[in-house]
């Protein structure tokens, strides 16, 4: 896999072309890819303490995910909008990234549970990091997802 450089940046920390990067990795996958319709756009990405953490190659943007503030959602830190690119797929990077995110999380939120809406096929995925679902299965854009949550302090079981 290429080498790969690590941010983890507070929205005001966004220039211009870090966010169109962002945003056009999200809506490629999102949207495109998965073949949903729907205004990416969701008008959390630049309030209070939400964080962007973002993985490049020599190419680009390959792995993102936000961390949205948990001042602004109910006392947990959201992570949302996990995507990786087509091209760096299989690589390895989504456990980076999720590695990556526990990590900021417990660095700027300590003590702070975690909560993700995840797609259903990939709850033994999240349950590695110690993610536990909370919620029935439900439709999001005519996807199966299930809401999970690791507590203040959980582990991942490897």
């Amino acid at each position: 896999m290429p080498s790969l450089s690590w941010q983890c940046l507070h929205h005001r920390e966004l220039d211009t072309a870090t966010l169109y990067a962002l945003l056009a990795l999200r809506t490629q996958v999102f949207v495109v890819e998965q073949n949903c319709p729907y205004l990416e756009t969701d008008g959390q990405d630049l309030l209070g303490d939400t964080c962007h953490l973002l993985a490049r190659d020599e190419h680009g943007l390959v792995g993102y995910l936000r961390l949205l503030d948990p001042q602004r959602m109910d006392g947990e830190v959201v992570i949302g909008r996990v995507v990786i690119a087509a091209s760096a797929r299989g690589s390895g990077l989504g456990h980076q990234l999720m590695e990556r995110a526990l990590a900021e999380c417990g660095q700027r939120w300590p003590g702070v549970p975690l909560y993700l809406s995840a797609q259903a096929h990939l709850q033994g995925y999240y349950g590695r990091y110690g993610f536990e679902p909370v919620t029935e299965v439900y439709l999001e854009d005519d996807i199966p997802h299930i809401g999970m949550r690791r507590a203040a302090g959980g582990q991942a079981s490897g």
